[in-house]
């Protein structure tokens, strides 16, 4: 729901980092795996309850995955790091409610397991819309300079950090956090899904055009 708001200010201001970087050879692809190894820092440190670096690790961790994006566009996209950007995405965001399930199972792991499931829910319908949308020729309106087809909604990038770092800054509350955001989480799985319903509904026959976005369907 913000990226389309944040990614813009973030780009500009990453631009000069980005470009510096470039011009040393730093490839995207090594940023996408570097943030998503210092993202996984974060799982060890929350099951020891060292919430303060595991909020530091996620951020930085997520600062990569900005600056890989940035570097791609220089450097000119590729769809393997598309692919491998998404999928390190996506691992990353399921591994930290693991995390807060190891550092207290007694009270966390059942928020954990509900908050995965809800993830689960965004994360396919996500992916599905993003296949079929390829396999059609559709192009998004909102994020065009995505490698994939970039399905908007309640819960996305923006929300998903703000909801961990929530969680770091107050690991007791984790539960009413994790299941706050699966309720938002399940909002998104079922406009996407409204979505793709909507969309896909007509012949498919390969065109290029643009899906609506939530406001506009």
């Amino acid at each position: 729901m913000l990226d389309r708001f944040l990614l813009p200010v973030v780009k500009s201001g990453l631009q000069p980092v980005a470009a510096a970087l470039a011009r040393r050879g730093v490839g995207a692809d090594s940023l996408t795996v570097t943030g998503f190894v210092i993202g996984l820092c974060a799982v060890p440190a929350l099951a020891l309850q060292f919430d303060g670096f595991a909020l530091v690790a996620i951020l930085v961790s997520r600062l990569f995955d900005a600056l890989d994006g940035a570097v791609a566009r220089l450097n000119g996209p590729t769809e393997r790091g598309a692919f491998l950007d998404i999928t390190l995405d996506f691992a990353f965001y399921g591994c930290i409610p693991l995390g807060f399930a190891l550092a207290d199972p007694a009270r966390n792991a059942l928020p954990a397991a509900v908050l995965l499931a809800a993830f689960m829910g965004t994360g396919s319908s996500f992916l599905a819309f993003a296949v079929i949308a390829a396999k059609r020729g559709l192009t998004s309106e909102v994020y065009p300079q995505k490698g994939i087809y970039y399905l908007t909604g309640l819960t996305e990038g923006a929300e998903t950090i703000a909801a961990l770092a929530l969680m770091c800054v107050f690991p007791q509350s984790f539960a009413l956090i994790a299941y706050v955001f699966a309720a938002a989480c399940l909002v998104t799985t079922l406009t996407r899904l409204r979505q793709g319903w909507v969309a896909f509904g007509g012949p498919s026959e390969p065109t290029t055009r643009a899906v609506p976005t939530n406001e506009e369907a």
